[in-house]
């Protein structure tokens, strides 16, 4: 029922959207709605963050119930986390920091990952254990766009999805960097669209955020 995850690993993720939508779900008959309006409005992937008592079940309402939806688990900081979540249905994993017991539970789940990272140490670190796709986190308060231009030169080989702070204004000059592959954010799901349940808000600024990339993008595709 969902959006086929493009072949290579954690880099696909990058590629599915500009934006990652990063939901916090407190009430799980929002799941599934909140869902498709994201996906309608062009935003395929989205993290569930494990913020709440009922995050699991929101993935596997969301893997189950939402066609075109690539729903990923965030907050995912221990290996039973990965394990749970991948059995709930989710077909990535977000992570805030990474330790190596962290990364092998994430690397042995089979899907894409993206642990993360806020210092140049941590990104060596990573590409040493063989990991170019990481999550940069958190964004603005680490060092925005500046410290990722400073990361690209000596790192190259080093690619981001920077979360963390991002607005709709600021977005576009993180997506400009060429080791930013796509950005994680929350706007477009503001606290009394959610609360009223207006899905037609939330679609309506997931499709502006969408549009955040290189042409647009459509529910499923690709942005570079």
């Amino acid at each position: 029922m969902s959006s086929p995850l493009p072949s290579s690993p954690a880099a696909s993720v990058l590629d599915l959207a500009p934006v990652v939508p990063v939901v916090v779900v407190d009430d799980l008959a929002d799941a599934v709605p909140l869902a498709r309006a994201l996906v309608a409005g062009g935003l395929p992937a989205i993290e569930v963050t494990l913020r709440t008592p009922v995050a699991l079940d929101a993935i596997g309402a969301i893997a189950g119930e939402v066609p075109g939806a690539v729903v990923g688990a965030g907050t995912v900081i221990t290996p039973e986390q990965v394990a749970d979540v991948v059995a709930a249905g989710a077909r990535f994993l977000v992570s805030p920091g990474w330790t190596d017991v962290l990364l092998e539970a994430m690397r042995a789940s089979g899907v894409p990952f993206l642990p993360g990272v806020s210092t140049a140490s941590e990104v060596v670190a990573l590409l040493e254990r063989g990991v170019r796709e990481m999550k940069f986190f958190p964004a603005e308060a680490a060092g925005g766009t500046a410290y990722l231009k400073a990361l690209a030169a000596p790192l190259p080989q080093a690619r981001f999805c920077p979360t963390g702070g991002i607005s709709p204004a600021s977005a576009p000059e993180y997506l400009a960097l060429p080791n930013v592959g796509c950005v994680g954010g929350s706007w477009m799901l503001p606290k009394d669209a959610v609360a009223d349940r207006d899905w037609g808000r939330v679609e309506a600024l997931a499709r502006e955020a969408a549009a955040l990339g290189a042409g647009g993008l459509s529910a499923g595709g690709t942005s570079r």
